[in-house]
C-alpha cells in the first residue's frame, strides 16, 4: 500500500467526463413527485413551469446511469478542480486513534464549498435554452455564492432569496453575491405573496430554506424567460455533485485504498449524495459494504426524527410534492450556526436509500459540533464550515472507537467548505454563549400535522 500524501490531486486530465447516476443502479426507486394541481404523479413537462428543460429531463430520468459532462462545464470545473483527497495525519495523531482519516476538500474556489458543482451546470443548461434570467434560495450562503460566480461566467442575472437569519448572521456572503451582479433579498420578504404571507403570520419570522424556496419559485413562474434553480435536495443536484465522490474514489484508487465508513454532512443531501455516489453503488451492485453515514443538526433532524411521507419542498406549497424524510414544510427550524442544514425534508433519493436500510443516520448538537471544527482547525490548519463540521464530529468519534477497539479502520468524510464567513458562531463557542436546541416531540408534532393528504396516495401519516 502506498503511503499517501497530505494532499493528492488527480491530473486535470483526469476529471470525470460523465456524472453517475445512482437511480440507475437502485433496486427500487424512490416514489414519483406528485403534481400539486393535479393530485398525479408528476411528467417532465409539468416541470417545464419552474426548471429549464434539460433540468427538468435530468430530474425524471431513472435510467441513464451515466451522463456526459458538457464540454463547457468540463472548462469552468478546470478553475478549481479537481479538489484534493487529504489524509488527515495531525488529527489522527491528536487523537492517538489507528483509524486513517481521509477527507475530500471542496472548499478551493471562492464560494468556499461544493455548491459550485452544480451551479456551473445548471447556470450553463439556462444559458444554452437562451433564458433571461434565474432564481434561487439560499441558506448559509454558499449555493447563492457558487451560483453568482457561474451566472456571471455565463453572463446570466440572478435573483437570490438569501435565508433571512443568515443575511443577518453572514453580511459577507450577500456581498460577494452582489459582487458577482446577483440581486439579494433577505427572506422572507414583503417582494412575493409567498413571503407576505408568512410576515403577516409572524413579522419576526426568522426564515427557512423552504420559505425561500417559495419566493424564488414564484418569482421564476412570474417572470417571462426566467426559471429556478435549486442547489441540494434534487435529483439532478445529487446527479451533477457526483464528482465529488467520483474524485474521491478515483484517487483512494491511486493510494490502493477503500473506505470502511463514508461520512456527510446532511442538510439537504448535495454534498452527502455526491461523496457517496460510487461507494453506495458498489453498495447496491454487492461489490464492497461501506458504512454509510448522515449527518444532521439535533435542531433539525428529519432523518433521524421525521416522517417518511409525501410533503412539499417549500413552505409556500407551490412546488411538487416528494416522498421524502420530512419535519413539516412549515416546520421553522432554530437559529443554529449550520445555515445550510436548516431544511425540513431530505432528498428523495436519500431518503429512500435510508428507508431501505442502505446508510445510517445520526443527529448531533451544535455545539459538539464546533468542538470538533475548533480541534480539526487547530491540527489541520482549514477552518471548516459549520456544516461539513457535523461531518468532522462524527468522524472523530468512529476513529475514538477505533482507539478503543484497536481496528485501524479508513474513514472518509466531505469537508464540504470553509468558514471563514462562520466567525459569529466559532465566537459564540469560544465564548461560551452557544446553546443547543433540540425540539420536543410535541415541536415536531406541530409541522406532522400539517402534512398533506393525498386521495389515494397518503391518506395517512403514520
Amino acid at each position: 500500500m502506498k503511503k499517501a500524501p497530505y494532499r493528492l490531486y488527480l491530473s486535470e486530465e483526469e476529471i470525470p467526463k460523465k456524472w453517475y447516476n445512482l437511480r440507475a443502479d437502485m433496486k427500487e426507486l424512490p416514489e414519483p413527485m406528485i403534481n400539486p394541481a393535479t393530485m398525479k404523479p408528476a411528467l417532465e413537462e409539468d416541470l417545464y413551469p419552474v426548471f429549464c428543460k434539460e433540468l427538468a429531463h435530468q430530474e425524471m430520468d431513472d435510467k441513464t446511469r451515466y451522463v456526459d459532462i458538457p464540454d463547457e462545464v468540463r472548462e469552468m470545473y478546470k478553475i478549481y478542480r479537481p479538489s484534493p483527497l487529504c489524509r488527515a495525519y495531525n488529527l489522527e495523531k491528536a487523537l492517538g486513534t489507528p483509524a486513517k482519516i481521509y477527507y475530500k476538500f471542496e472548499g478551493n474556489n471562492t464560494s468556499g464549498s461544493h455548491k459550485l458543482n452544480s451551479a456551473i451546470a445548471q447556470a450553463y443548461y439556462a444559458k444554452k435554452e437562451g433564458l433571461k434570467g434565474v432564481t434561487t434560495e439560499t441558506g448559509a450562503g454558499q449555493w447563492g455564492t457558487a451560483l453568482s460566480e457561474a451566472c456571471a461566467y455565463f453572463g446570466l442575472p440572478l435573483n437570490v432569496y438569501m435565508v433571512k437569519v443568515s443575511y443577518e448572521q453572514k453580511p459577507d456572503r450577500k456581498n460577494i453575491m452582489k459582487v458577482f451582479g446577483a440581486d439579494v433579498t433577505p427572506s422572507p420578504s414583503n417582494t412575493t405573496n409567498a413571503g407576505r404571507k408568512i410576515l403577516a403570520q409572524n413579522p419576526d419570522d426568522p426564515g427557512s430554506l423552504g420559505t425561500a424556496i417559495s419566493e424564488a419559485v414564484e418569482v421564476a413562474v412570474g417572470t417571462e424567460g426566467y426559471r429556478y434553480v435549486l442547489g441540494s435536495v434534487l435529483n439532478q443536484v445529487l446527479l451533477h455533485q457526483s464528482i465529488i465522490g467520483l474524485e474521491a474514489k478515483a484517487a483512494m484508487d491511486k493510494l490502493e485504498e477503500y473506505p470502511d465508513i463514508v461520512i456527510g454532512c446532511a442538510g439537504g443531501g448535495s454534498n452527502l449524495g455526491g461523496l457517496i455516489a460510487p461507494y453506495m453503488q458498489d453498495k447496491l451492485l454487492g461489490k464492497e459494504n461501506p458504512r454509510i453515514v448522515a449527518v444532521e443538526p439535533a435542531s433539525c433532524p428529519s432523518l433521524t426524527r421525521g416522517k417518511y411521507a409525501y410533503d412539499f419542498c417549500d413552505t409556500g406549497k407551490i412546488t411538487p410534492m416528494a416522498k421524502m424524510y420530512t419535519l413539516g414544510c412549515e416546520f421553522t427550524p432554530s437559529k443554529n450556526h449550520a445555515g445550510g442544514l436548516r431544511y425540513h425534508g431530505m432528498s428523495p433519493i436519500l431518503s429512500k436509500l435510508y428507508h431501505d436500510g442502505y446508510m445510517e443516520a445520526v443527529s448531533v448538537e451544535q455545539t459538539k459540533v464546533f468542538e470538533a471544527a475548533t480541534l480539526f482547525a487547530k491540527v489541520e490548519t482549514i477552518l471548516p464550515a459549520p456544516e461539513s463540521s457535523h461531518a468532522i464530529r462524527v468522524a472523530i468519534d468512529e476513529a475514538l472507537k477505533c482507539k478503543e477497539t484497536g481496528e485501524e479502520k479508513t474513514i472518509l468524510f466531505g469537508l464540504t467548505g470553509t468558514g471563514y464567513f462562520d466567525m459569529k458562531g466559532y465566537n459564540a463557542y469560544i465564548e461560551g454563549t452557544m446553546t443547543d436546541y433540540i425540539p420536543t416531540d410535541e415541536d415536531l408534532q406541530v409541522g406532522f400535522d400539517k402534512l398533506p393528504i393525498i386521495p389515494g396516495i397518503q391518506d395517512e401519516i403514520k
